[in-house]
């Protein structure tokens, strides 16, 4: 006789499991068109850059610096100058930006092992440029011109 009101209100209708679900599927919709497909597009068209650098590009590598690719090392590592005659080891991986483009280089030659000794050649020159015992002559000659222009300004 005397029926509960809560009794009478839970004989409603089916989509109520369904209906709870909906509103999480269409936040996630949301999120992948307005943020996980667009970051995808953009990290898919860094690695392109990154695969298509070659000597001569300017770039901007993720601390600030700009330099134009003098070498390409190997698959992860480029030789930057950053200003003349200072060259520096930069990670394919850290470089943010290609500020211009060149055109792809050209197809390998048949006769790889001349390639071979070109390469070792090329980075017995660049180990040459970082040998261990410090600055060169012409380093030395620029720090104490340097240091003569302070003082006269001084």
């Amino acid at each position: 006789m005397f029926v509960s009101p809560a009794w009478a209100q839970g004989a409603g209708g089916g989509l109520d499991g369904l209906g709870g679900l909906l509103p999480l599927v269409l936040i996630f919709v949301v999120f992948y068109f307005l943020l996980i497909r667009p970051q995808q597009k953009k990290a898919k068209q860094h690695r392109e850059v990154l695969g298509n650098l070659r000597r001569g590009d300017r770039i901007v590598t993720n601390g600030g610096l700009i330099g134009t690719i003098t070498r390409v090392s190997n698959d992860s590592e480029l030789i930057v100058e950053i200003a003349d005659g200072v060259k520096v080891r930069v990670m394919r991986g850290m470089i943010a930006e290609s500020l211009s483009k060149t055109d792809p280089a050209p197809a390998q030659s048949k006769d790889k092992s001349k390639n071979k000794d070109k390469d070792k050649d090329q980075d017995q020159d660049d180990n040459d440029d970082y040998d261990e015992e410090g600055p060169d002559e012409d380093q030395a000659e620029r720090d104490e011109e340097a240091r003569e222009d302070s003082e006269k300004k001084s």
